[in-house]
């Protein structure tokens, strides 16, 4: 972790947590109004998505002012790019149409990246009250978090271990495309999962689930914190032909990926 020591990202843990949970909360008192506007790119925003980024670049800036910081509804306001060796990246409400169809299966995503790699995340999900998060190299964990805030004490999540057939699989209900539906095809005795938002990473990190495939490109923000926990967890996330993903470019977009739970058992798309 070239700019954050231990205790350095367990405090950002407590920060980013803390922030998690407030702006779920912002989400659950938005939820009477789901109506949209569309943004540039066709994507809804809803007035949860923006009450919810109030709530979590408020309080970066007042506990973590050192830090750049790239949200997702931000880079709709302006192109202004985060500087520095470490970047904070958030999605405010991820699976906004998911929470427009009043679906349970929406997240809040916080991420630290560092040197282009996702060492610290923190997803919370608003409607099932629970907060996932972990530090690369140290562990994850996930706690229950009430109407007023209050969070459960963590508890510790390890992904499992793969099996040879009839692999629980993790796949997009919103963005299943073509090229991830054949691959899915090829694997021995699938069970498929269909889920919204980063909710995906948090199965495989507790042991829910063993892989999750996506073949299509997808903004930094709606995986980093998932990536992180699901390391953290002990499972791997690479690109499709193995290499390591790389966050905060210009683009801002990864090209696709593979998330497996059991490191081990990772392999790339051509294998």
């Amino acid at each position: 972790m070239p700019a954050f020591d231990r205790a350095a990202c367990a405090e950002l843990m407590e920060v980013f947590t803390a922030l998690s949970a407030a702006a779920a909360l912002a989400i659950l008192r938005a939820s009477g109004d789901r109506a949209a506007q569309l943004k540039a790119d066709g994507s809804p925003v809803t007035a949860a998505d923006e009450a919810a980024e109030a709530v979590i670049r408020d309080g970066l800036k007042r506990l973590a002012p050192a830090l750049s910081v790239i949200s997702e509804e931000q880079v709709e306001r302006d192109t202004t790019t985060a500087a520095g060796t470490s970047i904070i990246l958030v999605d405010p409400l991820d699976g906004t149409r998911d929470f427009m169809a009043g679906r349970d299966e929406y997240t809040v995503n916080i991420a630290l990246v560092t040197d282009g790699a996702p060492i610290l995340g923190v997803i919370a999900a608003p409607a099932l009250g629970l907060i996932w998060r972990g530090i690369v190299g140290r562990g994850a964990e996930r706690m229950a978090f009430a109407g007023d805030g209050k969070t459960s004490a963590p508890q510790a999540i390890h992904t499992r271990r793969q099996p040879d057939r009839g692999l629980i699989v993790m796949v997009s209900r919103s963005h299943l495309e073509a090229r991830t539906q054949a691959y899915v095809d090829r694997l021995p005795e699938p069970k498929l999962i269909a889920c919204g938002s980063s909710v995906k990473f948090c199965r495989l990190a507790e042991g829910a689930a063993d892989l999750y495939p996506r073949l299509a490109p997808t903004h930094d923000w709606d995986i980093a914190a998932g990536h992180a926990i699901l390391e953290a967890a002990g499972g791997k996330i690479a690109a499709p032909d193995g290499g390591h993903l790389v966050y905060g470019t210009t683009e801002l977009l990864v090209p696709g990926f593979l998330a497996w739970g059991d490191a081990t058992g990772a392999r790339p798309l051509s294998a």
